[in-house]
C-alpha cells in the first residue's frame, strides 16, 4: 500500500545500490590484498581508488536530496543512510592504508576472518537495499538486517580473539599496537554495516 503513494524516483535507490556494490568490490580487493603473496600497494592504491569512486556517489546523493522536495523515504534516511555506508568502506580503507603504512607483510588469520564477514554483511546489505525499492519486501529485508546484527556479533568475537591471542603471542609492543588498530579499523567497518541495517529496518518498520 505505501508504494502506491510513493513518486516515480529511483535515483536515491540507483545511489544506494551502486554504493554497495563499490563498497562490496573494494572489500574483495582487500580480501586479495591480505592474500599471501600480493601486491599489497597495489592492491591498497585500488582500494583507495575506489573509497573515493564511493565519495562521489555520497556526494552525488546528497546534492540529489538537496534538490529534491518530494523523496521516497525520509530525508533524514536517506542523508544517514548513504553517510553510514560511505562509512564502511572508510574504515575498510583505513585499514588497508595502516597495513602499507606500518609495511605488514605477514598477515594474521583474523585480518582475513574480519574480510569474510564483511563480504557477508554486504551481500545482506545489497539484498536488502534493492528490497527496499518495493515495501512488499518487508519480511525478506527485515531477515537480512537480522543475519547483518548476528554477523557484527561475530566481527565482535574475531576482535576479541584477535586481541587476546596477539597480547598472548606477540612481545612487540609495537607490532601489536599495529595489528590492534588494523583490528579495529575492520571491526568498526562492520559496526557501520549494523547501523545501516539498523536505518533500513527503520524504513521498513515505519512504511510497510
Amino acid at each position: 500500500m505505501f508504494g502506491k503513494f510513493l513518486p516515480r524516483e529511483t535515483s536515491f535507490f540507483d545511489f544506494f545500490e551502486q554504493h554497495a556494490a563499490l563498497t562490496a568490490d573494494g572489500i574483495n580487493e582487500f580480501l586479495l590484498m591480505v592474500e599471501p603473496g600480493a601486491n599489497i600497494v597495489s592492491k591498497a592504491k585500488r582500494v583507495k581508488e575506489i573509497e573515493h569512486e564511493t565519495d562521489v556517489v555520497t556526494h552525488k546523493c546528497v546534492e540529489a536530496l538537496h534538490r529534491t522536495f518530494i523523496t521516497p523515504i525520509e530525508r533524514d534516511d536517506i542523508y544517514q543512510l548513504i553517510t553510514r555506508m560511505d562509512d564502511i568502506i572508510d574504515n575498510v580503507e583505513a585499514s588497508a592504508e595502516r597495513i602499507v603504512l606500518y609495511d605488514i607483510t605477514v598477515m594474521r588469520p583474523e585480518v582475513r576472518d574480519f574480510g569474510n564477514v564483511l563480504v557477508r554483511c554486504m551481500d545482506q546489505l545489497q539484498k536488502a537495499l534493492r528490497g527496499l525499492r518495493s515495501m512488499k519486501n518487508a519480511e525478506p529485508i527485515l531477515q537480512n538486517c537480522v543475519v547483518i546484527n548476528q554477523l557484527e556479533n561475530e566481527a565482535d568475537a574475531i576482535l576479541r580473539a584477535a586481541l587476546a591471542r596477539i597480547f598472548k603471542e606477540e612481545k612487540d609492543a609495537l607490532t601489536i599496537i599495529k595489528w590492534k588498530e588494523v583490528f579495529e579499523y575492520l571491526e568498526t567497518a562492520s559496526d557501520r554495516c549494523e547501523d545501516v541495517a539498523q536505518i533500513i529496518e527503520g524504513v521498513v518498520l515505519e512504511h510497510a
